[in-house]
Parts: structure tokens; sequence; C-alpha cells
């Protein structure tokens, strides 16, 4: 049986992207989706404050067993997909692994949205996202004080999607399954960087 076109080119990214270190200011990781290589900015003080206010606020409320983590790549070879999401929630059993997490094991993936990059986290990833069975997805904007909390995967002509979406404004309280997260702690960022 042959190997479809996408995966084989997936498999010979995923090659190089072991051996490639981004040049500064990129961030040492890279993501992988639709059949091409995706370099990001090393996270910017804000961003990677926000990713560690979120962690620390979900780390109290997850029941033993699952954590909440600001790092790992989540992989899903078969749809060409290697991601990191800011901030992950997942059974800490998942991550005793050498290689990426499955995207399975989510409970839920938070993204910051970049300045330099935001389409990637409101386009791509919610295409993709629920395709990787991740059950809540959160879009956190400090670009303009936004989030918007995707959830309740369905279908559509065959296609998993988020069928449930409730955006939001800093200052809210967002519940996402059991857990929530306070968006008054979130910094914004500076009008230098939007």
């Amino acid at each position: 049986m042959a190997t479809p076109p996408q995966q084989e080119i997936y498999k010979h990214l995923r090659a190089f992207a072991e051996h490639f270190t981004p040049p500064p200011p990129f961030s040492p990781h890279v993501e992988i989706s639709d059949g091409q290589i995706i370099m990001m900015m090393s996270p910017a003080g804000r961003h990677g404050l926000a990713a560690l206010r979120i962690e620390r606020q979900l780390q109290p409320q997850l029941p033993d067993g699952i954590v909440a983590t600001t790092s790992g790549d989540i992989e899903e070879a078969g749809l060409g997909q290697l991601r990191r999401p800011d901030v992950l929630a997942l059974p800490e059993a998942a991550m005793d692994t050498d290689s990426a997490i499955s995207p399975r094991a989510l409970l839920a993936a938070v993204e910051i949205v970049s300045p330099s990059n935001p389409e990637n986290d409101y386009e791509s990833k919610l295409h993709h996202y629920p395709r990787l069975g991740i059950p809540h997805y959160l879009i956190v904007d400090p670009r303009d004080g936004t989030c918007v909390h995707h959830w309740a995967i369905g279908s559509r002509e065959g296609i998993p999607v988020y069928e449930a979406r409730v955006p939001y404004v800093f200052g809210d309280k967002i519940p996402i399954g059991e857990w929530g997260i306070d968006t008054g702690e979130l910094p914004r960022y500076s009008q230098d960087a939007r």
C-alpha cells in the first residue's frame, strides 16, 4: 500500500525539523502543518507571562494525575501535524514519552495569539485542533484583550469541527469544563507589539 503524498511530505519535514535550529529571534521549536514548517518568533515577555499565569491558575484546579504545562509538542503524523500549544492540560502519564505527545491525550489547549502570526491560531489551529480530537481550545488574544473558547467537537460534511464557541473579554472568568481561567490576570500587549 502506497503512503499518501501528504504523509511522505510530513515524514521528510519531520526529519528535517529534527536537525534544524531556527536562527534568532525565532523559537527553537517549530511546528509542521499543511506541508509547511512554521517558524515562530520566540515568545515575548507578555506572551510567556500570559501562558505562565494560565498554567498557574489551572494547576491547583486539576485532579491528581492531570497537569497543566507550558511545554510539549503534540504530533499526529497521519494528519501531518506537529504543534506546540502554549498551555496544555493533559494526563501526566501522557508526558512520559521520549517523543511528541498524542493530541488525543489533551483535555485542553490554550494558544496565546502572537502579533506576528495571528492566523496560525485563528485559522490553522482552529481547523486542525478538532481533527486532532482536542476537546477544548481557548484562544487568548493580548492584542485586543479578547478570548474565544471552542469546544463540542461535531462534524460538518464529515470533517470534525468545534460546534460551540463563546467569546470573552479580559476580565471575564472562562469556564473550561470543570475548570476556570480568570482573564483579569492576563497582560495585554503594548501598542508597539500590535
